[in-house]
């Protein structure tokens, strides 16, 4: 069966504005696309999903030991929080995403790619602004209160930032806070649309004992070439 050209499957008011859910049909390759959009501002798509996935396997590949207790900065469509608990040493994924309506769409299984989300007993959902728990020390939700993952993919880049309180974050400052709430041998797993920036990983270098900057280049079958995004991969050593 056919799908119909374009759906906007859900829309609703939050404090950063309109967000909505669009299902369209690409003609190119016939399958169907989702997309979010946050007031006119293109956040995501299902068309691009190769970083978002290697966002959790190169940020788990550098943590050690079983049992790992990871938490996903923002839900979007999901597939970075599936492709962590796809990880078989996985103990629990909280994820930590500021409006709820997008919270809803997985709940309500709106998202057929990523559906096993909410059905994986090692899920938490929570609602909550990601960057004022890590600059107010609070927990993440149900989180412990020291985690060996931190995989985070809420703005564009460093530079580009959905919301003016985010900016701190990317700071010395807050990427030490961000630290402290990670096990020894943790590690602080960063998407950027931007190519990787010198200047970004050598400032993860001074708050993390070791950090590298990962160009994921993919498929691009709107315009026939390639497109890249970039994960940096930071982490602390040490023994517990």
């Amino acid at each position: 069966m056919v799908s119909r050209r374009f759906e906007k499957v859900d829309w609703q008011q939050t404090p950063m504005g309109e967000i909505s859910l669009r299902r369209r049909l690409e003609p190119s390759l016939l399958v169907d696309v989702y997309e979010v959009k946050l007031g006119e501002e293109f956040l995501m798509s299902s068309l691009f999903t190769v970083a978002e996935i290697e966002l959790a396997r190169l940020g788990l590949a550098a943590a050690t030991g079983d049992g790992l207790d990871v938490v996903v900065g923002g839900l979007g469509l999901g597939y970075t929080a599936v492709a962590a608990l796809e990880d078989a040493r996985v103990l629990t994924v909280t994820v930590v995403e500021a409006l709820e309506p997008v919270i809803s769409w997985h709940q309500r299984q709106l998202l057929p790619d990523t559906a096993t989300l909410t059905t994986d007993p090692r899920t938490a959902l929570v609602q909550g602004d990601f960057f004022a728990l890590v600059r107010e020390g609070q927990g993440f939700g149900g989180a412990p209160d020291l985690v060996h993952a931190v995989l985070l993919d809420i703005d564009h880049t460093p530079h580009h930032v959905l919301h003016p309180s985010h900016a701190d974050l990317y700071a010395r400052e807050g990427l030490e806070r961000l630290a402290a709430r990670l096990h020894p041998g943790g590690v602080f797993a960063l998407w950027s649309d931007d190519p990787p920036e010198d200047a970004f990983t050598a400032l993860l270098s001074k708050v993390f004992d070791d950090a590298a900057a990962h160009e994921v280049v993919f498929a691009n079958p709107l315009t026939g070439g390639t497109s890249s995004n970039t994960v940096y991969v930071a982490t602390r050593t040490g023994g517990e």
